[in-house]
């Protein structure tokens, strides 16, 4: 899987995006737009190749925290190719029956066991027309090297005004995970939550103007490139120099939990995805049988970033600090603030490869009563 073109896709895709909350993942679908492109002939091929022209193997086979399966289900009386039977692993097979409700439950259990159960059924519906089912299953979790600490975050302006909203908070010394950047989107504050493992996530903030269709691209743009502007430049953030005991820099960040979840017809942007010729009538994949063509495709995706880590479930906890006497005053020390108490980005990124697995934009985050 080409990381350039992954995130070429994703940022595409994002820009096209009309601002609700959502989440979705470009490295989900490259490899079946791969695998269809080696098959295809024709425009269909030349659409495909001009999405997904790499079908490289990524990391993701060697990460810890990330697991991405292929599967490719046929009817059984569909005459497949000696070529598609002999490069495409036996276990990578499946077998349609025809009978829907069958086979239904049969996609729903993989899609269920290769997610963790997060995405519990199979995104396109399965008919006796159907001739074929191609899928992937991206699935992630992550624990932060540093974690959260819940707060209250009951924000003073913007749409999430007066809210009272599920926080979190986090004290650090690492002044290096937050970047300003400037792009075509104008200044982005870029917080990189660093995973324990190899995926890290970049919560992105744009001025209040700028939407997700503006502020995933840019970012995703922005990864591993140099900073271009000094911290304090970013939107959200404040920087003050304070007297305090020692001279450490502080990063103090203020969040807020989420969880997105989406489903996207991926035919409602069949070019993006280089299948406007795939879905008409047509000889489209001799390589894999005759006469197929591209009747539905779906993509089902779910994200939770909490105190302990991304797609992690919640913890309840209660720590203690022993009570001391304030330290004299000996240095001055910078201290910065990032505030994201709006709607904002986030990417989740395979850190040796750079790879975006998933994007998605928050504008409803989780409240508590």
């Amino acid at each position: 899987m080409s990381t350039i073109a992954t995130n070429a896709l994703t940022a595409r895709w994002a820009s096209d995006l009309d601002g609700g909350q959502t989440v979705l993942s470009g490295a989900g679908v490259y490899p079946l737009l791969a695998l269809l492109a080696r098959y295809a002939a024709g425009p269909a091929r030349d659409e495909l190749l001009a999405v997904a022209p790499d079908a490289a193997r990524s990391d993701l086979d060697r990460s810890p925290t990330t697991r991405l399966a292929l599967a490719a289900w046929a009817r059984r009386d569909l005459p497949l190719t000696d070529r598609w039977l002999r490069e495409v692993p036996a276990a990578m097979r499946g077998e349609l029956t025809g009978d829907p409700a069958h086979d239904r439950a049969a996609l729903d259990r993989w899609a269920a066991t290769h997610t963790d159960g997060l995405v519990p059924r199979m995104p396109v519906r399965v008919t006796p027309a159907t001739a074929m089912v191609l899928a992937s299953a991206l699935s992630l979790r992550t624990e932060w090297a540093e974690p959260f600490r819940d707060a209250w975050c009951q924000p003073a302006a913007g749409p999430w005004r007066g809210r009272r909203l599920a926080g979190l908070s986090r004290l650090s010394h690492d002044l290096d995970a937050l970047r300003a950047v400037d792009t075509a989107a104008g200044p982005l504050s870029l917080l990189t939550v660093r995973g324990a493992e190899d995926v890290d996530v970049v919560l992105a903030l744009g001025a209040p103007e700028r939407g997700a269709a503006e502020v995933l691209p840019a970012a995703i743009g922005a990864l591993g490139t140099p900073t271009a502007l000094p911290v304090a430049a970013g939107p959200g953030v404040d920087e003050q120099v304070v007297d305090a005991a020692d001279e450490r820099p502080e990063l103090l960040v203020a969040t807020v939990d989420f969880t997105a979840r989406a489903d996207h017809d991926l035919l409602a942007r069949a070019a993006l995805f280089g299948l406007a010729t795939a879905v008409g009538e047509g000889d489209h994949f001799p390589g894999i049988a005759r006469l197929l063509s591209v009747s539905q495709a779906r993509q089902s995706a779910t994200a939770t970033f909490g105190a302990t880590g991304f797609r992690a479930a919640a913890v309840t906890a209660v720590s203690t600090r022993a009570g001391s006497a304030r330290p004299p005053v000996t240095a001055r020390k910078r201290r910065v603030r990032l505030d994201v108490d709006r709607p904002f980005g986030f990417l989740a990124v395979h850190r040796p490869s750079g790879l975006v697995l998933l994007a998605g934009w928050v504008t409803d985050p989780d409240g508590r009563a």
